[in-house]
């Protein structure tokens, strides 16, 4: 989630009650820059028509076909430019809205992804502006009938270049969908690249469906929808080997001379199940306290861990027995029995769990002075770390997401530093 961690989770009425406040913000600015550039709406409209005008034959104008177009077209212009200006700050607004909601590797990605998206909008249309408006139109007015006048109505010519702008604008965005669905798993470069023939062909589809009947601006469009495929695809597989390498790197780190670990086979293996949801959890909490990312222990030092926890469990059981199981020899065989028991239970039952199953599960020598929810989060943290000892990362998720809800802070905090290890 959010860095702050700390900060309780709002209530429905609550995100609903931002998403309100922003959104009258959002149209609050819209309507702050219509109303500087109205007065200039004529001026605008005189720019945007500068490509048709420059071509036309002379003699010959633009005409009004309407009674109301000279005022509407003009407002109509003025209000969509507005928006087009304002669209950062639109976006802005957006991702105050969403970020808190968002882990740090999300941010780290969503930031440049967004930024780049304005970025390459404006550049479509710009390069409609510069590029495809004068081509286009010297080629439509040049095919014209001997005799005939050329004389565009405004309000046709605005909604023509609207269209034009916002297809260039969309078509300009190719590379961000490429990177987005290779990063999701969607797709893949090889996949991609294979599916090159028929990329190309959907472009030159959706430039006839974009643009004029005329093969100059299909091809205008469908050209620099190839080539930005193209550099879509470059930057994905740059992404996806920089991700393997770090993955074979930590992958590296991780092992050592010893066998890949298995699912726990003996009673120390499955001893140190819950062992390893202590280890993690403390680990966690410390880097959660200090308001770092989770760096997950090496071998040794989790070997270490779990030589120390075990030791004062064991001191534990033997203060125990010698306080009150002292005379019977079996009760350290019936304890180990009671251990493992409860580790069975914790990996047979993967679902929902209740406060008296959370209660079986831990001591009230271990875990003093608990409420029934906070061990009901306590036992879902260890079962947390039986599951990805087996490598069911997705059934751990899971319980992951329970404690995020039902756990206390440093409970959530864990589990957060946690999420962030398997999302690495």
């Amino acid at each position: 989630m959010s860095e702050n961690s700390t900060l309780p989770e709002q209530p429905f009425i609550g995100h609903l009650i931002e998403l309100r406040d922003r959104m009258m913000r959002m149209v609050l600015a819209v309507f702050i820059i219509f109303l500087a550039l109205f007065p200039f709406g004529n001026d605008i409209y005189v720019f945007i028509a500068k490509p048709l005008m420059a071509v036309m034959p002379a003699g010959t104008s633009m005409i009004a076909t309407q009674v109301a177009s000279p005022f509407l077209t003009p407002f109509k212009l003025a209000l969509v430019t507005a928006v087009f200006v304002a669209m950062p700050y639109l976006l802005h607004q957006f991702w105050g809205f969403i970020a808190p909601g968002l882990y740090n590797h999300e941010k780290r990605l969503a930031i440049p992804l967004l930024a780049s998206s304005v970025v390459l909008f404006y550049l479509g249309a710009v390069f409609a502006y510069l590029v495809v408006f004068p081509l286009v139109f010297a080629f439509l007015t040049g095919v014209a009938p001997e005799g005939v006048a050329v004389m565009t109505d405004i309000t046709h010519y605005l909604d023509f270049v609207l269209t034009l702008f916002f297809a260039f604008g969309l078509a300009f965005e190719v590379p961000i969908a490429t990177i987005v669905l290779v990063l999701a798993g969607a797709t893949t470069p090889e996949s991609l690249t294979a599916k090159r023939p028929y990329v190309i062909v959907g472009a030159f589809v959706i430039g006839m469906l974009l643009t004029p009947p005329d093969v100059i601006s299909q091809t205008l469009l469908a050209f620099p929808m190839w080539v930005l495929f193209e550099i879509g695809l470059l930057f994905s597989r740059m992404l996806v080997r920089d991700r393997q390498r770090r993955q074979a790197d930590a992958d590296a780190d991780g092992d050592g001379d010893d066998e890949p670990a298995t699912a726990p086979s003996s009673k120390r293996d499955m001893t140190k199940a819950p062992v390893a949801a202590a280890a993690t959890a403390a680990a966690g909490a410390t880097d959660a306290a200090q308001g770092d990312d989770f760096v997950p222990l090496d071998e040794h030092e989790m070997e270490d861990e779990f030589d120390r926890i075990e030791a004062e469990f064991e001191a534990l059981n033997e203060s125990a027995a010698e306080s009150g199981d002292a005379s019977d020899p079996s009760s350290d065989n019936q304890t180990e029995y009671d251990d493992a028991a409860d580790i069975n239970v914790a990996e047979e039952k993967p679902g929902k769990w209740s406060a008296e199953d959370a209660s079986n599960m831990l001591d009230e020598e271990d875990f003093p002075a608990r409420s029934a929810t906070e061990a009901l989060a306590d036992a879902k943290l260890q079962q947390v770390a039986a599951l990805r000892a087996t490598g069911a990362d997705s059934q751990a998720r899971g319980l992951l997401y329970e404690v995020l809800s039902e756990g206390n802070a440093s409970q959530k905090a864990v589990a957060r530093n946690i999420l962030e290890q398997i999302d690495s």
